[in-house]
This record gives C-alpha cells, sequence and structure tokens, in this order.
C-alpha cells in the first residue's frame, strides 16, 4: 500500500477577507503566508436569484461580473505569485495549488437556504460560494502538463473543498470544473479551475438525477444506473479509452459532442470526498491520461469542458447518483468547432457530427501515445 498523499494546507485571508488556502505538494516546508499589499477593503456586492417560472430553473444575475479581469498579459496575471510589479491575487512569492473565493463571484459571497421557488417579480440575493484554483505557479501550460505529484495535490484540493463546501448552510451542489482554451470562453490563460457551491440543484443535475434515481427505485436500490451503463460499457469494449483498477474511461454510448469521454469509478461514490487513497491515486494518472491524449489528437491543444459530477446534497437525489467526470470538447477536426446551434441550444436535442466508436478509437490510440512518450521522455508531438 502506497503512503497517503497529504499536502500541507495552510489558510489565510486577502485584504479584503476572502479566503486563500495554499495546497503544498507533500513534504514541502511549512508556509508563513505573505500579507496581501493591495489593501482591498470592499468586496463586489451580490448579484441576485430569479426563478424562471417557464421552465422551473433559477437564472444568477452577475451583472458586477462585468468587470472582471479578461486575459490578461502574462506580467499581470492575476494567478501568477505577486511580484513587486504584480500584486496578484496569491501574495506568495511561489505556490504549488491555490484554491481562493473569486473577486468577481456569480454566487455568494453569503450562504444561505433559498425557497423552492419565487413568484414573478421577486428576486433574492445570489448565495452560494465561488472558488478558483489555481492548478500551478507557472503562468504557461496546462493540467495536462502537469507531473503527477502536483495532480494528486489538486485531486486533494478538491476533495477538501468539496466536504467543506457542502458543509456550509444551504448549498445543496458542489460543482469542480475547468474550461479550458479561448474556443471555450476563459478569461484568464494561467492553468486553472473553478468550484461552485450551488444554493439550488443545476437543471442538468435535476436532469440525471431523477434519471438515476428512477432506475435505482425500479431496482429495489439493488443497482445504479451508471454502475450499470459502466458495466455494458466494460463487456461491450468497443467505446473504452482506458480502464484500471478503480476507474474506467469511455466514450459513451449516445455521446452528444464531437469529443466526449466518461471517467466513472467501479465502486458507487458520491464525491471526490468520498474516494479512498488508492482511488485518488489512479484517479490522477488516468486524468492526466485522458488530457494528454485529447491534446495529442490534433497538432494544437484542444479547448475542453472538464465537468467533475458529484452527488447533490438533496436526500431524494443522493444515493443513486455517481460520482464521475465529463471530458468534453466542441472540437470536430484539426480546423473546426461545433456550436450550438438551433437544435441544441434552443431545444436541447444534440446532433453528433463524429461516431462515438471512431473517437474511442481515435482516443485510445492518443492516450497509448502519449503514455509511450511520457514513458521515454519524448516531447509531445
Amino acid at each position: 500500500m502506497t503512503a497517503p498523499h497529504a499536502p500541507r494546507i495552510t489558510p489565510t485571508r486577502l485584504s479584503d477577507g476572502r479566503e486563500l488556502l495554499y495546497f503544498d505538494d507533500p513534504g514541502t516546508p511549512p508556509r508563513a503566508p505573505s500579507a496581501d499589499p493591495r489593501g482591498l477593503t470592499q468586496r463586489a456586492a451580490p448579484g441576485e436569484l430569479r426563478y424562471d417560472e417557464l421552465s422551473g430553473d433559477w437564472v444568477a444575475i452577475a451583472a458586477h461580473r462585468q468587470s472582471r479581469t479578461h486575459l490578461p498579459p502574462a506580467e499581470a496575471c492575476p494567478l501568477c505569485p505577486s511580484t513587486p510589479s504584480n500584486a496578484s491575487e496569491i501574495p506568495d512569492p511561489d505556490y504549488d495549488v491555490a484554491v481562493f473565493e473569486n473577486r468577481f463571484p456569480s454566487l455568494g459571497p453569503d450562504t444561505a437556504v433559498v425557497p423552492p421557488a419565487l413568484p414573478w417579480g421577486r428576486t433574492v440575493p445570489a448565495v452560494g460560494r465561488c472558488e478558483v484554483v489555481s492548478f500551478t505557479s507557472s503562468h504557461t501550460g496546462s493540467f495536462g502538463e502537469l507531473p503527477y505529484e502536483r495532480a494528486r495535490t489538486v485531486v486533494e484540493a478538491w476533495a477538501h473543498r468539496t466536504a467543506a463546501l457542502s458543509a456550509l448552510p444551504g448549498v445543496r451542489q458542489v460543482f469542480p470544473f475547468e474550461n479550458r482554451g479561448a474556443e471555450i470562453g476563459v478569461t484568464l490563460h494561467h492553468p486553472h479551475g473553478q468550484i461552485y457551491a450551488y444554493p439550488y440543484v443545476t437543471p442538468r443535475a435535476l436532469q440525471l438525477g431523477a434519471a438515476a434515481r428512477r432506475f435505482y427505485d425500479d431496482a429495489g436500490g439493488r443497482a445504479t444506473l451508471l454502475g450499470t451503463l459502466l458495466d455494458r460499457e466494460r463487456s461491450a469494449g468497443e467505446r473504452l479509452v482506458l480502464e484500471g483498477e478503480h476507474f474506467t474511461a469511455y466514450v459513451p454510448f449516445a455521446a452528444r459532442w464531437p469529443l466526449e469521454v466518461h471517467l466513472v469509478p467501479h465502486r458507487h461514490v458520491a464525491d471526490f470526498a468520498a474516494l479512498a487513497g488508492e482511488e485518488k491515486d489512479e484517479l490522477a494518472h488516468a486524468y492526466l491520461a485522458l488530457l494528454r491524449g485529447m491534446d495529442a489528437l490534433y497538432p494544437t491543444p484542444t479547448p475542453y469542458i472538464a465537468a467533475w459530477h458529484q452527488a447533490p446534497l438533496e436526500a431524494a437525489l443522493r444515493p443513486a447518483a455517481r460520482f464521475h467526470l465529463q471530458l468534453t470538447s466542441p472540437r470536430r477536426a484539426a480546423d473546426k468547432l461545433k456550436f450550438l446551434a438551433g437544435s441544441e441550444a434552443a431545444m436541447g436535442a444534440f446532433i453528433n457530427d463524429t461516431t462515438p466508436e471512431q473517437v474511442a478509437a481515435r482516443m485510445r490510440d492518443a492516450v497509448s501515445g502519449a503514455a509511450a512518450r511520457a514513458t521515454t521522455g519524448e516531447a509531445p508531438a
């Protein structure tokens, strides 16, 4: 059995009161956090939540985010360590992984219970929590280029924040994710992700949760929908991308996106916080392999959304929901992107321009090739 991966966690506060946590790789010396020299005295006013009676969905109104930082040059990056010429969001001169409250949050900073619905014309404050997860102090690169030790520290940070945010008043869903690439709409080039703690269960999670609960009830609580789909994919084999002791990655039978891979644990677990140490170890390896494989498909880096689906904190939905990753990209060719237009954006009726079986075969080859290059020390193509 391998030793547990235990990063050194150091909490501090930025000058406007926002929480910042350093997650340093195991073995790192103790940290004495630097003070934030910026003298920020006021946090952004919260936005508001409005309830759409037409769809039954909550909508966050966050007009203050219009002023957020947008693709700054490297010397003004807010996620790089602070220097005498750039007092950033990270006051220290270096770090491994940093997690902090977003300065321009869609939700929060307060957390509270929201009502099930609101009548037309009424609003409530946009409670919740939005955090930024900076994967590295290096301004360039990507998650897929991180060394295993650092990726493993990020996994621990996700687990830590999932547990902490799940315990906040009113939080009903915790969603870690990464938007990578200008084509996706990122506003910072520095490798980073985010975590949203919602005061409601999101529409997509409700849809998946309802289907999972129906299956779970029909099976008398003896089987889960995602676990059954995993078993089917492993048995069929043609859409598998990689298979380990604790996780399997596959292109789903009814994939919506040109590139779509699901990474699913073999054990039924609710979220990052419920994973055992050896599962986290394999998860870090598998995730790096998938990202490196996706980048090996084309001559230039592939834009993607990494969506970590965790069981909602809703008693009716949580028992049937299984933690998993949905890794998707709109890239359908080296020089072509899929845009969500009439059928997808207006109707939610997806039309895929690729076949899941062909994509799985290409991803298997790409993941294997990337792994071989990593073993030999060869630079990516």
